[in-house]
């Protein structure tokens, strides 16, 4: 949105010949910036309820810097996945405030004014083991980043029943349960089992060679025994959270339509 057009449209409201709501729906949907090597959203933030994210995966450190910078200078924050541990270094030094999960390989720099959006509760993350972890993390970043209490269980697998059914209490106040797993993938299938809340599963690529980097995983939650589980892609821990927090957030009441103006009689000329 140029300041041209944005002018034109702000003397189309005064005058009357464009509503206000007219005007705020083609701001939400406004042009974004092109910096060259991407187009940024700066507009993404009216329509989701979060700003683009910058998947730092096959980018060069300058790239993310450069797009991160220009996120930040919105006072919107920013989060960057799959970021490589040289370039997390770079947005840490350069970007006040970025805060850079090893664990997780995001980096995460919170809005000016922190997000309120009204939650039905906590989102849960679910990992069967430790090697499950980086995914669980970034599930755990992105979901706490969207504006989501989170809790986190780990090291609860299958092999050891026990630990995930003396884990009642905090099954139970889950609003959205994520489930990392990798191996033979069993564990959404038994979280599914013990709670009325949503359940997304994440397969992660962690096992021997049978589980074919995840394969086996994903085949065995597409094909759980427990209704109503849902399965996103191998290791997507991001867009498991993504999800997980659309189910999460109420979503604000729809603004009543305007009134329309009373008809008039007009009276007949003599």
């Amino acid at each position: 949105m140029t300041p041209e057009r944005l002018r034109a449209l702000l003397v189309e409201v005064a005058e009357g010949s464009t509503s206000v709501d007219a005007a705020a729906t083609r701001l939400n949907w406004a042009p974004v910036e092109d910096l060259g090597i991407a187009q940024v959203d700066h507009h993404r933030a009216l329509r989701l309820g979060f700003p683009e994210v910058i998947f730092g995966q096959g980018k060069t450190t300058e790239q993310v810097l450069q797009i991160a910078t220009r996120l930040a200078e919105q006072g919107d924050g920013f989060l960057a996945t799959r970021v490589a541990p040289e370039t997390a270094e770079e947005l840490s030094s350069h970007i006040l405030g970025a805060q850079w999960n090893q664990l997780a390989r995001t980096v995460w720099l919170p809005p000016v004014t922190p997000r309120q959006r009204p939650v039905r509760g906590p989102v849960l993350i679910v990992a069967a083991g430790t090697s499950d972890l980086p995914v669980a993390e970034e599930a755990a970043v992105t979901a706490a980043a969207l504006g989501n209490p989170v809790e986190r269980l780990n090291d609860v697998g299958v092999a050891g029943l026990h630990r995930i059914l003396s884990a009642s209490s905090v099954l139970s106040r889950a609003a959205v349960v994520i489930v990392v797993a990798g191996m033979e993938g069993a564990l959404p299938s038994v979280v599914g089992g013990l709670v009325a809340a949503p359940v997304i599963a994440v397969p992660t690529s962690v096992g021997y060679g049978a589980a074919f980097g995840g394969l086996a995983a994903l085949l065995g939650m597409l094909n759980s025994c427990a209704s109503g589980v849902t399965v996103v892609n191998i290791d997507n821990g991001f867009g498991a959270a993504f999800a997980a927090s659309r189910i999460n957030v109420v979503p604000r009441p729809a603004s009543p339509p305007s009134a329309a103006p009373a008809e008039t009689d007009t009276p007949l000329s003599t």
